[in-house]
């Protein structure tokens, strides 16, 4: 402090100032965009747990050779020639 200056808090409104306690279009949009990755984060910790849990569940029950039509299991080297 200088030469008697008297020191006010830049934090705390003076008493002729109105507070804006409206939020702004960017922080509006900021907030939507946290909430959407909030659920977004909680769908994918279910999804991953369920996994976990049961990991067969999503794998499907056919094999890479049932596609083959009159194909034995080894001869798809040859299918390829």
């Amino acid at each position: 402090m200088m030469d008697g200056e008297i020191f006010t808090a830049t934090l705390v409104p003076s008493g002729n100032m109105i507070p804006n306690s409206s939020m702004t279009l960017e922080q509006k949009t900021t907030f939507a965009f946290v909430i959407l990755l909030i659920i977004f984060l909680g769908i994918l910790i279910v999804r991953c747990f369920r996994i976990l849990l049961d990991p067969y569940q999503s794998m499907p029950t056919s094999t890479w050779a049932d596609g083959l039509d009159g194909l034995e299991k080894g001869q798809f080297d040859y299918a390829l020639a």
